[in-house]
């Protein structure tokens, strides 16, 4: 796996060579954007909108427009002696549970493998599964700094950036000032149909199946095969009563359940 940071954490005293790789990979269906009469690829050019001339890779700098439309353009060492987190250290701010951390605010997930000598890995990695908490770290990643835990899952330690809290738009919807009455007999409809439903979380028993049918449709067309259009399900009827669309979404869930 690639190596996309590499550096150590500092564990007090301790300092723990690692290296981070990515823990994901999204599988997602990429397209180009062609011309749809003979499938020549379409490309963009830099183009500064003032003089209308194309512009190097090597002439482009970062700007920050301000409020008034004034343009602030600045340089690398203009950058440079930005109070950022170092660019080779996972720094620990503290410890705390896992369930504190709101999920909302969780984002992209990286290995950490030891890269010297894997005793003081060993042993950061175990006293977080006793302690059950989880590190608050900052790390720099991509000249940026983030906020991050750092987590044991399966016997590695994971960093997972997280967005800031001013990062996080809160939840202000008119609905959430409204007195609603849920009845009892609807709440214990509701907690069948849950309770119905409810296991172990397995990954492996779902699948992208919108990715896996466009892939077949690449794949018949690249063949010159005609895509058959897929066969459409019954409608059902509309149900308005909230306690009889409750009773029979239990009763399609023991369904699905029991086949």
């Amino acid at each position: 796996m690639q190596t996309v940071w590499k550096g150590s954490i500092s564990f007090g005293l301790v300092s723990i060579p690692v290296r981070l790789v990515s823990a994901t990979e999204e599988k997602d269906v990429s397209f180009r954007q062609v011309h749809a009469a003979d499938g020549g690829r379409i490309r963009y050019r830099r183009v500064c909108e003032k003089d209308g001339e194309e512009v190097a890779y090597a002439d482009i700098a970062k700007g920050y427009e301000m409020p008034d439309g004034e343009m602030v353009i600045l340089t690398s060492d203009d950058l440079a002696d930005l109070p950022v987190a170092s660019s080779r250290a996972v720094e620990v701010l503290g410890f705390v549970p896992f369930s504190q951390i709101d999920p909302t605010a969780l984002a992209r997930a990286y290995y950490v493998e030891p890269t010297g000598d894997t005793k003081p890995y060993v042993l950061l990695r175990d006293a977080l599964e006793e302690s059950e908490r989880v590190g608050v770290v900052k790390v720099a990643l991509r000249n940026r700094e983030r906020l991050a835990v750092l987590r044991s899952h399966e016997g590695v330690l994971v960093v997972q950036t997280m967005l800031w809290p001013d990062e996080i738009r809160r939840p202000e919807f008119g609905f959430l000032d409204e007195d609603v009455k849920v009845r009892e007999q609807e709440m214990a409809m509701a907690e069948s149909y849950i309770e119905t439903l409810s296991g172990d979380f397995d990954p492996d028993e779902y699948t992208d199946e919108y990715r896996e049918a466009l892939l077949q449709v690449i794949a018949a067309k690249s063949e010159g095969v005609a895509v058959e259009a897929p066969a459409e399900e019954p409608e059902e009827g509309k149900v308005v009563d909230l306690m009889e669309a409750l009773r029979q979404s239990v009763e399609q869930a023991k369904a699905r359940k029991s086949a």
